[in-house]
């Protein structure tokens, strides 16, 4: 069965050169066109597409007033284009904020090398995200029950997940764990799950938080910005030489890698271009940045995989695990793409799934 997609955007060329790329997929197939917002509005109602193809700057209606009025009506995964500048961050930001799922740079050599790259990117987002079964407003509260990790040893991307049975989670049932840092790790649909936590957090969050969020140069600064703005804690774009300090949040910036060195009385960031680390597929990479944490906090830090396509992060909890830090991740349902939180789960690393709306009531227990 193939994937039904609407194109939002008032360029025709635009229009047509997505409804080309898509098409050359079997499993897709573009249902309809939209010039701008209201059209898309009514779109929706009457094609029932299972994602939306969303430009920002539109005549009649602009993209972020009408992914609000789509969220509200007619929820549906939605993909906003944009572009890498400052402007373009934050409304993209503002979009995420009204309920849009995930983002891509409107000038595709922004997001490959090549054409190929470009056509694989662009079919493979759309598809994960139109493989949710069913699907309801990044916004809207949720909850379920704790679910204990999967007996298997490798994940996949987009393989069902395999069946788990709930359980009722107590956060301080045997020893109190003491930590030295909290790690989250994320990608797509990870601005606004971040959101959710943090906003919880109080300010005198007793640990430095690391953060990695699968996202352009252009946007973390504009994404670390709101979340200060926000949030009770202190939150920033990661520096190089920071030290880690409790109630403070350092969000990796986009496009370069973040490792922390030094003692755990004493932890520093370390900011380093991609090309020093050529293995690392993510720029940033939750993987790298949690490896690094392990040799600096051992087993004293609580990690935490958030929505995400492919599986960065499984690695990386690995090694934080054998160090006896323990690893949680978001459950399927809040997820918007259960890869990231998959991955770890199916491996037997993450030792619960939370749903976002309880996360950070679930933090709060095991470390405040």
């Amino acid at each position: 069965m193939a994937y039904r997609i609407l194109i939002v955007d008032d360029s025709t060329f635009f229009r047509r050169r997505i409804s080309q790329i898509l098409q050359q997929d079997p499993e897709l197939v573009v249902v309809g066109e939209a010039r701008d917002g209201l059209e898309a509005i009514e779109l929706v109602k009457t094609l029932k597409p299972d994602v939306v193809t969303m430009d920002i700057e539109m005549p009649v209606m602009d993209g972020i007033t009408a992914v609000k009025k789509i969220m509200a009506q007619s929820p549906v995964p939605i993909i906003m284009f944009s572009s890498l500048t400052q402007e373009g961050a934050q409304a993209t930001l503002d979009a995420l904020d009204a309920g849009a799922v995930d983002f891509l740079p409107k000038k595709f050599e922004d997001i490959a090398l090549n054409k190929k790259e470009v056509v694989a990117l662009l079919q493979d987002r759309v598809k994960t995200l139109g493989r949710k079964k069913s699907y309801s407003s990044p916004l809207t509260s949720r909850f379920s029950t704790s679910l204990p990790p999967i007996s298997a040893n490798t994940a996949s991307t987009h393989s069902a997940p395999a069946a788990v049975i709930s359980r009722p989670y107590s956060p301080h049932s045997g020893l109190k764990k003491h930590y030295k840092c909290l790690a989250i790790g994320t990608s797509t649909g990870g601005p606004v799950a971040l959101q959710k936590i943090l906003i919880e957090l109080p300010a005198d969050f007793p640990l430095p938080i690391v953060m990695v969020q699968h996202m352009p140069a252009a946007f973390t600064k504009a994404f670390a910005s709101r979340l200060n703005d926000l949030c009770k804690i202190q939150v920033k774009e990661a520096e190089h030489g920071d030290v880690l300090k409790a109630g403070t949040a350092y969000l990796a910036p986009g496009g370069q890698q973040m490792v922390i060195e030094g003692r755990a009385t004493h932890a520093q960031i370390k900011i380093s271009a991609a090309e020093m680390y050529p293995h690392a597929a993510y720029k940033p990479s939750v993987d790298l940045t949690f490896e690094s944490l392990a040799s600096v906090y051992g087993g004293d830090v609580l990690g935490i995989i958030l929505t995400g396509m492919g599986a960065d992060g499984r690695e990386g909890c690995k090694a934080l695990k054998d160090k006896g830090a323990r690893i949680w991740a978001q459950d399927e349902k809040s997820s918007v793409v259960y890869g990231m939180p998959q991955a770890v789960t199916v491996a037997n690393i993450a030792e619960h799934n939370f749903d976002i709306a309880q996360m950070a009531t679930q933090i709060k227990s095991e470390i405040v």
